[in-house]
């Protein structure tokens, strides 16, 4: 079994580490990830410039691909030959915050395990939902026990084709955990705000701040799960047809 690590907060974030150690304990493990924080960066590819790759090493001694482009570049290039061994699955994260409802069209942990998929390779993608304005390290041990379970798993059992399987893990022991949950993409509330400030120079610049997101706890979502204390875990597909409005959109006339 060969497993491809990757995340979108960069080559040395510690749910990185903390996750490859974890899937060791599976099979062979090759990590390749961004040399940069991509967070929110969704579902990019590099077109335009050239692509470098470089060798690292991990806080625990282990060798890494380090790569400038995007996460999903960093599933691309070794599903394309830049690693000869077959990948048999890709598992994308520890990313520090939830990616539910929305969050995965944001996402470059989920849209990252959407590129294998896409490339007709098994994807997980895993993210542990930490307090708000936590400060200090984060403790990845609970998510990297859990994204073991699951992806040992999907290894036995298989995925559905076009399933891209999205993990988020509450933030506790793993003795308080209740259980797993199988559930559907829930609704993301988002608090953006438009902050405009002045440069040096007197030019207008902008940031989108605004407050942490929260979401609607209904029970069978991703939100819900977690605020119950379970482990959530959502089959996605990539294809986004709305297959009702269709029938809508069929009576429509063009003269």
């Amino acid at each position: 079994m060969h497993i491809l690590v990757t995340n979108d907060d960069g080559v040395t974030a510690p749910g990185l580490l903390a996750l490859a150690q974890e899937m060791r304990k599976l099979g062979k493990v090759t990590v390749f990830a961004p040399d940069k924080n991509w967070s929110a960066s969704g579902h990019v590819k590099t077109m335009e410039r050239p692509l470098r790759v470089k060798d690292v090493m991990l806080a625990d001694g282990t060798s890494a691909f380090a790569s400038d482009g995007a996460p999903s570049d960093c599933v691309a290039l070794p599903l394309l030959g830049l690693i000869e061994e077959t990948i048999d699955i890709v598992v994308s994260g520890i990313n520090p915050n939830a990616n539910i409802g929305h969050d995965i069209t944001y996402s470059g942990t989920v849209t990252a395990a959407m590129e294998a998929v896409i490339a007709g390779v098994k994807g997980v993608a895993v993210s542990l939902d930490s307090p708000e304005g936590h400060r200090g390290s984060l403790d990845y041990s609970t998510a990297a026990a859990v994204a073991k379970r699951v992806v040992e798993q999907v290894i036995a059992d298989g995925l559905p084709e076009g399933v891209v399987l999205n993990l988020n893990v509450p933030y506790l022991p793993e003795s308080e955990i209740k259980g797993y949950m199988v559930t559907r993409q829930g609704l993301r509330v988002y608090r953006d705000a438009l902050d405009v400030r002045s440069d040096p120079r007197g030019k207008p610049y902008y940031w989108i701040g605004g407050e942490a997101p929260t979401g609607v706890d209904e029970p069978g979502t991703d939100f819900g799960a977690l605020r119950a204390g379970y482990v959530s875990i959502t089959p996605l597909q990539l294809d986004l047809t709305h297959v009702k409005a269709m029938d809508v959109l069929k009576k429509w006339t063009f003269e």
